[in-house]
């Protein structure tokens, strides 16, 4: 169903990867939640009213705000896909994430507020008068919050929308918290326990509990994620795919919302080689990550000496060095000064974050190998922390073509 649908109220619905198909998307998913969740509301206030059931109520209000929280997706999709202009040079994509921060601060404040009611229903009860009108109510809407539910992952996935994916899983809360008073309504109706209280109290619980998580997840984007282990591993492996290209260091994403991805990274390149040459190398790559992947990116040329063997020993010993004390350490930017009467070693290491030893400790473990090599070495050390692909950490050298 969720198919047919996208298939009739979805323009060029083949089409997800551009910001007018994710409006587009968006703002279907929008409609569609704010329909189906007044609909919900309006039969469960009606038989919340009718049979002063507080938890009936509470799950009524909940599909309000979830009708609330679908008019803020739409607004989002529709915001965010406002091209770049001078006081926002990186687009306005990032407005998504915050329409779902805002779904997410909805979903636990109603939460909040009927934990508050149910506990006055506890301590001053009142019988509800459940009718098999409500449990029929309450079933058709369980059975419509599974579609839901299903129908946002499905779109979510599609346009990788974190938003979406929040809304599919508060659909699935709301299918519990739903099925939670239905069997109580049933319990009241058939042996006469008034559970209504107690209910309202576990939906509240159940909605806040989610509003929780969401706001977490939500709010990841907007402080600034890691770009995941897969999109790294591909810019590593397509840069080392050129020609020229000795190493690659210090690569750094940024996110400014779905498809607006800025990334800069230092590339190696033989300090022998022709500087034009090199210039070209890199102009190619940076075209081709901006046509082909859609990643805005910088390169920053590094020349490296490549024809020197003293220089070659060296760094071969340096990477033995670093090898024994962790495979999660690698080097770049490897030079050596040589002197009369000592030589400085001066290279950059990178670890990840979490490394068990601080960057000082490091540095001194290094530097004390070196030192066991010839102590007229000098080691200056610049101690890096980055998300790096495992294998840039096997043997903690620079990526060779």
């Amino acid at each position: 169903m969720t198919g047919l649908l996208i298939r009739l109220f979805v323009r060029d619905y083949r089409d997800t990867s551009s910001a007018a198909a994710r409006e587009r998307y968006g703002k279907f998913a929008g409609v569609v939640g704010i329909v189906t969740n007044l609909l919900l509301f309006a039969a469960k206030i009606a038989v919340g009213t009718l049979s002063h059931s507080i938890a009936v109520t509470a799950d009524a209000v909940n599909n309000l705000s979830d009708s609330a929280a679908s008019v803020v997706t739409l607004a989002g999709f529709r915001m965010s896909a406002k091209p770049a202009d001078r006081e926002h040079p990186y687009g306005h994509a990032r407005i998504e994430y915050i329409s779902g921060l805002i779904v997410s601060i909805v979903i636990f404040v109603v939460g909040f507020q009927f934990a508050r009611d149910s506990l006055q229903k506890i301590f001053s009860p009142e019988r509800a008068d459940f009718s098999l009108v409500s449990a029929a109510v309450l079933a058709v809407s369980i059975a419509a919050k599974i579609w839901q539910g299903v129908f946002y992952k499905k779109v979510g996935g599609i346009i990788r929308s974190e938003t979406l994916l929040a809304s599919a899983a508060d659909s699935r809360s709301d299918v519990l918290s739903t099925s939670v008073v239905l069997i109580g309504a049933l319990v009241d109706r058939f042996t006469g326990y008034n559970l209504d209280g107690y209910l309202g109290a576990a939906v509240a619980v159940l909605i806040m509990v989610t509003g929780y998580r969401l706001i977490r997840k939500t709010s990841d984007p907007l402080l600034g994620l890691a770009p995941s282990k897969e999109l790294v591993d591909d810019i590593y492996r397509t840069i080392r795919g050129y020609d020229g290209i000795l190493g690659i260091h210090d690569l750094n994403v940024h996110m400014y919302g779905p498809g607006r991805l800025f990334a800069s990274v230092h590339c190696e390149v033989p300090a022998e080689q022709d500087i034009l040459l090199s210039h070209d190398i890199i102009d190619n790559i940076e075209r081709d990550f901006l046509y082909r992947k859609g990643i805005h990116l910088v390169i920053h040329m590094d020349p490296i000496v490549t024809d020197d063997p003293r220089t070659n020993q060296l760094l071969a010993q340096v990477r033995e060095i670093l090898r024994a004390l962790s495979p999660e350490i690698s080097m770049h930017d490897f030079r050596v000064v040589w002197g009369p009467t000592h030589a400085n070693l001066v290279f950059d290491v990178c670890v990840p974050f979490g490394f068990p030893q601080n960057d000082r400790q490091l540095a001194s473990a290094v530097a004390g190998g070196i030192r066991k090599l010839n102590p007229h070495y000098y080691a200056v050390i610049t101690v890096d922390h980055d998300y790096v692909p495992e294998e840039e950490r096997e043997d903690g050298a620079p990526p060779k073509n």
